[in-house]
């Protein structure tokens, strides 16, 4: 399958770099980009160099686009990779939640959106009990200051987070609206939302911790089949500490399940 990557920035590189190296099955063929010149300077030190093309080239080129793409840019690919029947491939759940058209246009058409697990865990078993019935769902993130200082919502309503001298919850409500409030930094609530009961139903709240040093995401899931209580402490990115390290990597293992003759988890 020929491969291309949208986003040249904290995962697309990652993800670039890894496919050049070799995934089974798998061509790194094209990567877009608003940095061209940037990326084109680092794929030209790849061992099989690919062109930095634009939008209508990387769809018409490739059988897979794995979309990594701020979340602002997320419908400047996304639609016209569904529309021609293409596999899209992201961690944008919180875009997804803002066009759930895609899904529909993916049914007409043949193609495919497949949401990486990302920075989370344990979806396999929130989509497991969801086939059952989830009485609730409730996930409490805390991160750094750091990993949210650079939130629009933030940044819109003047939050000093660099002072802060004890835990600050800058967020209560839907996993709808706190990926909404918060679309980059909450992708995994989004998730959590499309998996299980629905994102109007799912309970979210986001905490601004001077106590952590990593992105930590709190889940208890009661359901008639199973209590589900799950805790993940991701590794901020060194470029972008609102990413955590686990999900380029989550990504890379995504698109090896793709041609994997094994494939681990439903």
């Amino acid at each position: 399958m020929k491969v291309g990557v949208a986003g040249f920035g904290t995962i697309g590189r990652k993800v670039a770099e890894a496919l050049d190296r070799g995934i089974e099955g798998l061509e790194l063929v094209a990567v877009h980009t608003r940095r061209a010149d940037h990326a084109a300077a680092q794929i030209a030190k790849f061992r099989r160099p690919v062109p930095v093309c634009d939008s209508a080239q990387l769809v018409a080129r490739c059988d897979v686009v794995v979309e990594c793409l701020p979340t602002v840019a997320f419908e400047t690919v996304a639609p016209a990779v569904i529309a021609a029947g293409k596999t899209l491939v992201t961690v944008s759940g919180a875009a997804l939640l803002d066009h759930p058209e895609l899904i529909e246009l993916a049914r007409r058409s043949g193609g495919r959106i497949i949401l990486a697990t990302g920075a989370l865990l344990g979806l396999d078993a929130v989509r497991a009990a969801a086939e059952g019935e989830v009485h609730s769902v409730t996930m409490i993130t805390r991160k750094p200051p750091r990993s949210l200082a650079d939130a629009a919502y933030v940044v819109e309503h003047g939050i000093d987070l660099a002072s802060l001298a004890g835990p600050l919850r800058l967020f209560a409500g839907s996993a709808r609206e706190g990926a909404r409030l918060f679309p980059a930094n909450v992708n995994v609530a989004a998730a959590l939302g499309l998996a299980g009961i629905g994102p109007d139903r799912t309970r979210l709240e986001i905490w601004a911790d001077p106590a952590l040093t990593r992105n930590t995401h709190h889940i208890v899931v009661d359901a008639d089949s199973a209590r589900l209580e799950l805790k993940i402490e991701n590794v901020p990115s060194d470029e972008k500490p609102g990413t955590g390290r686990i999900t380029a990597l989550s990504v890379i293992t995504c698109l090896r399940s793709l041609s994997a003759p094994l494939r681990i988890g439903s």
